[in-house]
Order: structure tokens, then sequence, then C-alpha cells
């Protein structure tokens, strides 16, 4: 592979080039942002209140590292429990149960970008009407339980396989989701596509999936690949990488001919590498999707077989709307006039909003993933020899703020400062 390439692929691109933009804001030369080191501390107090609330003095241990499970026990419905109970009556051992859950979550963090502001899931078995990521979450189980990603001719419902996922269409997906004219979601088309993508993907990489293309066939792969028990962290990304990068919408930044994802080209790092950059500099990597899914995908195989990972450390902070507006509504990122003034234009509301790979959603999104490892090393300080993972600290703290303190200040929409243009395969 093409270095260059293989660089903007991999992990340690994604935080090295934020806290170049990051070094860049403390220099005062962003271009759409302005940014306040003093509000960190008021931010990291925020954030830290809550983590404190939730699982202080003593059970910061039960934080879970941010990921798709605790979604599925959402309003207090043990959804997963339930399910493994009745795995369990199926005489189900431990390595198939962990393999359905990767089916499952694979389909669901492939699913859960932003749904907008006023899709709704109704589940009839608790009465719960549910948003968001945890909505999509319950509605992915929902479709995982009836057979949707298993398809007609399996034999099994719980599970999912390339074959129906590259089936998948609008309808399937509407009437899982319960989407309609009284319940938009934003991106369905881009949703459906994005599954049908991963379907053909699995099918092509029979080495890792084997000949149904199971997502679930990860697990064996993997451990079959573990050093004493221990799986490594860039094993799994390598995967997610070399399985998804094929399925993301073609319009999506190349270098040389070849898709690297979710990465973008940034005015700052242009300016900033000058007339001796190298090629390909310019690019900011994210991949924040496939992020969220390695983190979500790292539980199951530790919960049920007790495995442990190493090289998490590589992954980083999600740059995503509740993180980043968290960083907005606290004052530590603050747009710049010009921008604030092109943002309402392209909104024509109160909000500002931008294309998910304009110039001032990059930024904001750079400048989020090195500010999460800023705050990660504050609340660390401040918790007097408590070691949380930077995914407990999303978790427990920042992903949470930018939701409540969302919720405070724009209680209608609970939505973020500043909105993205998105299609349901971004944010």
């Amino acid at each position: 592979m093409d270095p260059q390439i293989e660089e903007l692929l991999g992990l340690e691109a994604v935080r090295t080039r934020a806290h170049v933009v990051l070094k860049l804001a403390e220099e005062g030369r962003l271009n759409h942002f302005n940014y306040h080191p003093e509000r960190m501390e008021d931010a990291t107090d925020y954030v830290l209140k809550l983590v404190q609330r939730d699982f202080g003095p003593d059970k910061y241990h039960l934080i879970p590292p941010h990921g798709r499970w605790q979604h599925f026990e959402v309003g207090g419905v043990p959804r997963i429990a339930t399910l493994l109970a009745e795995w369990d009556e199926e005489k189900c051992d431990t390595t198939e149960k962990t393999r359905r859950l990767i089916d499952l979550f694979f389909v669901s963090v492939l699913l859960d970008a932003g749904a907008g502001d006023f899709w709704k899931f109704k589940e009839a078995q608790s009465g719960l009407t549910l948003n968001r990521s945890e909505g999509i979450a319950v509605a992915a189980l929902h479709m995982f339980l009836n057979g949707d990603f298993a398809g007609p001719d399996s034999s099994v419902k719980h599970t999912a396989n390339g074959n129906a996922l590259r089936n998948i269409n609008v309808d399937i997906l509407s009437r899982g989701l319960q989407v309609d004219d009284g319940n938009p979601m934003i991106g369905v088309p881009a949703r459906a596509d994005i599954l049908r993508k991963l379907g053909e993907s699995l099918m092509n990489l029979k080495d890792i999936f084997g000949p149904s293309g199971r997502p679930g066939n990860l697990v064996d792969y993997l451990i079959a690949m573990s050093n004493d028990g221990k799986l490594d962290y860039k094993d799994l990304w390598n995967v997610l990488q070399r399985l998804l990068i094929p399925i993301w919408p073609s319009d999506r930044t190349h270098v040389n001919g070849q898709p690297i994802g979710d990465a973008w080209p940034l005015r700052a790092l242009e300016q900033q590498a000058g007339s001796e950059s190298k090629p390909y500099s310019n690019i900011q990597p994210f991949h924040k999707l496939t992020q969220w899914l390695a983190y979500s995908l790292m539980v199951p195989f530790s919960r049920l077989l007790s495995v442990s990972w190493s090289n998490t450390e590589l992954g980083t902070g999600l740059p995503e709307y509740r993180n980043g507006g968290m960083l907005v509504d606290m004052g530590v990122l603050e747009l710049k006039p010009e921008a604030l003034q092109r943002g309402l234009s392209l909104s024509g509301g109160s909000l500002p909003s931008f294309g998910a790979g304009d110039d001032e959603i990059v930024e904001w999104r750079a400048m989020t993933v090195a500010l999460l490892d800023v705050l990660h090393t504050k609340i660390l300080a401040r918790l007097d020899g408590v070691q949380l993972s930077l995914p407990q600290v999303l978790e427990a703290g920042s992903w949470k703020a930018g939701r409540e303190l969302a919720a405070a200040k724009r209680p209608e929409t609970k939505c973020s400062p500043i909105l993205n243009f998105g299609d349901g395969t971004l944010f």
C-alpha cells in the first residue's frame, strides 16, 4: 500500500494532525474558530461533576468504555441480558454468543449517525419512546430479532450475513426504523446504501468473514491472531479499515485514486505546511464511525470471552456533535464572526449549519479530537490517582455533557450548537 495512504488510514495520524491544529489554535491561526484555552477549566469542571455525580466516589471502575452496549439498556431495560439468557436456552456457547453480539453491534453502529431532531422509535414491548442513538440502537435490535439482517433463508434469525445485508432496501429500513412522513429521519437511503455495501464487502473478504460474509466470524479471526489471550487493537483496526473503506460514499476524499474514508482537506493544515509541504499533509483524518464501531466491538470480547486488549490507547476521542458541541457550549471554541454569518446564511435559521466536508466542520472536528485529549489529562489530574481511559471519559463525561448542555440550552430540539448537512453516514 502507498505509505501516504497507509498513514491516513491509521489511527496515529488522527491524533498527530489534530494536535497540529491545536497548536495553530494556540497561536491564533485557525480560519474559523477562536480558541479560549482559559475556558477549558470550566469545561473540565462541568464534565468532572457529571462523572462524579454518576460514579463517584467509589464507582469509577464501573464506568463502561464508550460503546454501543449501554445504548441497548436505555430505560433500564436489560435487553442484552435478556437476549443472552434466550441464547442459553438454545445451548449457544460463549463464542457463538459473542459472534451474535458482533453481528448485532456491526449493523447497529453503522446505522448510528445523527437521526435528526424529530425522529422517534416507539418500542411496543417496553412502551418507551426513544430517539437519537439509543433509539437507533433499540430499533436495530428489533430488526435483528426479526431476522432482517439474516434474510429469509437463514435457519437462525439472530444473526447477520453479507447476502441479507446486500439486499437491504429503503422499505425494509424505513419499516424497521418506523420512518414515515410524520416521523422523518435524516439519510435513510444513504443508510440503506451503507448496509448494502457492507454486505458486498463482507462477501468479498471470505478470509476473515467466511463464505457467508458473517460479521461475527471476526471473533474467530481475531482469536486466531491473539497472543496469550490478548487481542491487538491494531489487528481489529486494520480489519475494520479493510472492510469499511469501500463502503463509504464515493464523493469523499481520494488519494491517488484510493478512497480514504472519513478524512478531509483542511485549510489550516495546508497553510501551516506552506510551500514545502508533503503531498496530502493537508488532510485531517477522523474515521469517526469506524472508531465508534471499534470501541463498541471490543466490549463483547472483553465481557463474554474475558480477553484483554493491547494498543487501545491508539483510539482517539470521537469528533462528533456531542463532544464538539460541549466545547462550543462551554465557550472553549467560538465561531469567528465571518464563519458564523456564513453558517447562518446556509441554515436560514438561528443556528449555523455547514456541509459535512466544509472547512468549518473539519476544523471543529480536529479541535475536538485534540481537546478531548487535553480534557482527559485534566480530569485524570483532578481525580487523584483514579485511572480512567479516554473511552471511559467519553462515556461518563464529554459525550454526556454535550447532550445535557444541548438539552438545557436548546430544549425544543436538544440539538448541537452547530449543525451539519449530514447524509446519515458520518456523524
